[in-house]
């Protein structure tokens, strides 16, 4: 209930976006009266042109934590202050608000390509042809919009806001953002007049999720609306249920519950990735001597590292796969933690993932 609340309040504050902004906005746009639609930036891209854009390679995947949205923009200072906050290691702002499309009120983030891949999921991020069409002035929706709307790709669609240019579809992808409909590239986010720094996205590694959330909230004030992802996903199944059923793959026999029920056990999902007590450390709750032996690189950035969730959760399966868990989970999930309640609890919550999400 707490999470459909808070993902209400932000779609609401996207939409109150586009208007809040629309008067500071309104002499920006005026600069452009003297262009037909086909000359303004991102205004019309017709399914066969062939647009040459440079969209720098991903260098690794930087997982967001915490989403902030404020109508009236966040400025400067603020967005100083956030990235002050004790183990905040990345931030990133990006400009939004509401549009229609296909007579259907979405919400969209203008964003840099080369920037941006970085915070969305591994497979997105590595879609080098996304990107490359997005820095064309292309549009990228998310899947579930894209099939919702019956969207069709290579075809140009009008985009109303405050100008209504027709954009090409150029692709669909899972954005992992709750409430963001679509992406759109800087040029055409200017076009659309999209309010400028509307919201930010943390990356804090190491952290609680829920502490970084309120100490955004105490930065930004009461009018922003603020999203600990880590509790999001946790509770959609879009974020890290996502990742715990990828990683079961690749342990034939091992179920994705399993996976899901030790995250809940061990970090709430990422909401307390420690250290505990015992020294034991990120989203899986790894000790570093066996994260040494067991750590994999789930993303491919070129590091395993134990406090993000792409590189623990495949780590977990591999563990659970040599301690045998396709002949024997209860001797697995020992292994992962020798008590018998540890296991009695990670079985039983297991059992509750199987019925709710069969």
């Amino acid at each position: 209930m707490r999470r459909n609340r808070l993902l209400t309040v932000l779609s609401v504050v996207l939409v109150l976006a586009l208007t809040v902004g629309a008067g500071w906005l309104a002499a920006r746009l005026g600069e452009e009266d003297g262009r037909t639609e086909a000359q303004a930036p991102g205004s019309r891209i017709t399914a066969d042109m062939v647009v040459a854009e440079q969209v720098a390679p991903l260098e690794r995947v930087v997982p967001p934590h915490v989403l902030a949205v404020v109508a009236t923009g966040v400025d400067d200072a603020q967005v100083e202050r956030v990235r002050r906050i004790r183990r905040v290691r990345d931030v990133i702002v990006v400009d939004g608000g509401a549009v229609t499309l296909e007579g259907r009120r979405v919400n969209v983030f203008a964003v840099d390509p080369s920037r941006f891949r970085s915070w969305t999921s591994p497979e997105t991020a590595r879609n080098q042809d996304l990107w490359a069409a997005l820095a064309a002035d292309r549009f990228v929706a998310a899947g579930r919009t894209a099939r919702e709307l019956r969207l069709e790709l290579g075809r140009p669609y009008q985009i109303v806001a405050r100008s209504a240019p027709d954009v090409v579809l150029g692709g669909t992808a899972p954005l992992g953002i709750p409430q963001v409909d679509l992406l759109v590239g800087e040029r055409t986010g200017a076009a659309l007049g999209l309010v400028s720094s509307v919201a930010l996205m943390v990356n804090a590694p190491g952290a609680s999720s829920a502490d970084i959330a309120k100490k955004v909230r105490s930065v930004l004030g009461r009018k922003a609306a603020v999203v600990d992802l880590s509790a999001a996903g946790s509770q959609t199944g879009s974020s890290y249920l996502d990742l715990y059923k990828k990683a079961a793959v690749t342990c034939p026999g091992l179920s994705w519950t399993v996976l899901a029920a030790i995250g809940q056990v061990e970090s709430d999902h990422g909401t307390n990735v420690g250290p505990s007590s015992a020294g034991a450390l990120g989203p899986m709750q790894f000790m570093p001597a066996t994260w040494k032996s067991y750590g994999v690189d789930g993303d491919r950035d070129g590091k395993a590292d134990i406090m993000n969730p792409y590189d623990a959760i495949p780590s977990a399966a591999r563990y659970l796969c040599a301690a045998g868990a396709q002949r024997d989970l209860y001797k697995a999930v020992y292994a992962y933690n020798h008590a018998d309640w540890y296991v009695r609890k990670v079985l039983s919550l297991a059992d509750a993932y199987a019925r709710r999400f069969s």
